[in-house]
């Protein structure tokens, strides 16, 4: 290198044959990050090199970093002195620490003892760390509808990129929403901003290649309402009247940011209340008698400037239902035999309307069901047996309720008697015999053996020993005190000898015999195939028919 300088050499180069269609550099850019040391790799190994050049573009001029020759002589540019070096064998270039000013596009060249020249070039991007990721907004405080809100996030580095977060969801350009970034700062910008356009805090994120940082959660305050207001009034009335004696009250309630505060109103009319509650105390110092009025609440947001009216809501206070009772029959009721009679009556208080209700359905006049004109009262003639049940009669007026039941009992049966059990058991088996017949109350059963009473009330009849002089009828007679019927139901038993019912082959027994059968085929197919083989004429011929058959028989023992 002391015969030339570098840009001696840079001019005779220019004259030499380049080639620059060879990848000689891996694919680009190359990142690091400021203050770090950077490697410049090369896709060639120990190349047969005359000369090697790095370059750096510095605002179009072409700035010499290192040369290295064939000879392993090495010329660094004073300004890289002590930041850069190159490998001889490979022509990697090692530059560190690295600047911002180091950012841009480097070449090499290799130059071949036969004047062959190899280029190739590739892009250093110098990342500053990312920090420093700000959101600002344009206004503390936001009115919904009336607002625009820009919300600008800033960060320090370079090759930034933004994102925006709501939540962990991102924000996107569109609808009301105009992203945009303008160097190391980016701007979201939310039009008529809606109180849903804000859930949950907001992210900002700025990256470059290497690195990332998330600013701190941004939460902007949007007011909106109130909106109308809703009346909730407890208990509820019906047919706009109340009764004076309920512990009734309104309350009222708006969506809005800041809460809103209420005033009420009686037929326009401010009311000494203040508050989202209006009791009845308060309703009866300003009403007159029983005289209708009409009720509604105003809301009224100070931030947003609004103030919305509810609905209205009419009525009148009256006086409740007391009580209710419902008499009936109270003699006993026969099925078939009997007529029921049931009134319903207020203690106190404006009936209005009176139902019926039988096991929680509601009654209709029909059949043998008839209601009075104004259905206090109900017959059912004739009885029968599914008119038992609950009957419950409910009075009401517009404001108040009441219930009160009357159980009904309805006797009948007994009806069929039936008796179950086994018909023939063998000496010493224990015989069990149940006896059965629908009826209310209860029948009261007798048990006869051949007509004659055996003193047994219970609905089982037990023989624990039976011997053959227990063969014979058992009749059992159901009785009912109350509506004087009966029932009877007679069972013949046999009872035998040991073993002389019938039983069948358990499948066990079945198994086993058919097991054995196919044992004893297989034995004398055996030594049918063995006689054939060893010993000829152990067996005269003998035609085989083919319609001849051979059967097997097994008879149960039983």
């Amino acid at each position: 290198m002391d015969l030339f300088d570098v840009k001696t050499l840079l001019f005779l180069l220019s004259f030499i044959g380049c080639c620059t269609g060879q990848s000689i550099l891996p694919a680009g850019p190359v990142d690091a990050t400021l203050g770090t040391n950077v490697t410049f790799q090369t896709l060639v190994n120990k190349p047969d090199y005359f000369l090697i050049l790095w370059n750096f573009n510095s605002g179009g001029e072409q700035v010499n970093v290192v040369t290295l020759t064939g000879a392993g002589v090495l010329k660094v540019n004073p300004m890289y002195t002590g930041r850069v070096a190159i490998n001889n064998t490979n022509g990697f270039l090692y530059l560190g620490p690295v600047k911002a000013g180091d950012s841009g596009h480097y070449s090499i060249s290799i130059t071949s003892s036969d004047a062959s020249t190899l280029t190739a070039d590739t892009q250093l991007r110098v990342l500053e760390p990312v920090c420093d990721v700000t959101i600002t907004s344009n206004m503390p405080e936001a009115i919904e509808y009336n607002s625009t809100v820009v919300l600008n996030c800033s960060a320090k580095g370079s090759f930034l990129k933004f994102a925006w977060l709501m939540g962990d969801k991102p924000i996107v350009d569109g609808n009301r929403f105009t992203l945009k970034q303008m160097g190391l700062s980016s701007t979201v910008t939310i039009a008529n901003v809606l109180r849903t356009d804000l859930v949950g805090p907001i992210y900002c994120r700025a990256a470059n290649q290497l690195q990332s940082q998330t600013s701190a959660p941004f939460n902007l305050t949007v007011y909106y309402g109130p909106e109308v207001p809703v009346v909730i009034v407890s208990p509820p009335i019906l047919d706009k009247v109340i009764g004076s004696q309920i512990n009734m009250s309104m309350s009222c309630s708006a969506i809005s940011n800041p809460p809103a505060t209420f005033t009420w109103y009686r037929n326009q009319q401010i009311m000494e209340n203040a508050g989202p509650l209006l009791t009845l105390e308060v309703i009866k110092k300003h009403r007159f008698g029983s005289e209708e009025g009409e009720y509604t609440c105003k809301a009224s947001n100070a931030k947003t400037g609004r103030v919305v009216s509810s609905a209205g809501v009419t009525f009148a206070v009256m006086d409740a239902i007391s009580g209710a009772k419902v008499s009936g029959p109270n003699a006993a009721l026969i099925a078939g035999n009997s007529t029921a009679n049931l009134s319903c009556q207020a203690t106190s208080g404006t009936v209005k309307t009176i139902t019926w209700h039988k096991d929680g359905q509601r009654l209709s006049a029909g059949g043998r069901l008839v209601f009075s004109a104004d259905m206090s009262s109900m017959m059912i003639n004739p009885l029968q047996r599914e008119d038992k049940g609950e009957y419950r009669c409910q009075l009401a007026n517009p404001i108040h309720s009441v219930e009160a039941s009357y159980r009904m009992v309805v006797n009948y049966g007994p009806e069929k008697a039936e008796v179950t059990g086994k018909k023939a058991v063998e000496v010493n088996n224990k015989v069990v015999l149940t006896c059965s017949a629908d009826s209310i109350p209860p029948a009261n059963l007798t048990w006869k053996f051949n007509g004659t009473d055996t003193g047994v009330k219970t609905a089982q009849f037990t023989i624990e020993m039976p011997t053959a002089k227990d063969t014979g009828k058992y009749t059992c007679e159901a009785t009912n005190a109350v509506t004087g019927k009966n029932a009877m139901y007679t069972h013949s038993l046999t009872v035998q000898d040991k073993g002389t019912l019938p039983e069948g082959l358990s499948d066990g027994a079945i198994a086993g015999i058919i097991i054995g059968i196919l044992i004893a085929l297989a034995v004398g197919i055996g030594l049918i195939v063995y006689c054939r083989q060893k010993v000829p004429f152990c067996f005269s011929p003998v035609s085989l028919r083919p319609s001849a058959s051979y059967n097997v028989s097994v008879e149960s023992p039983y």
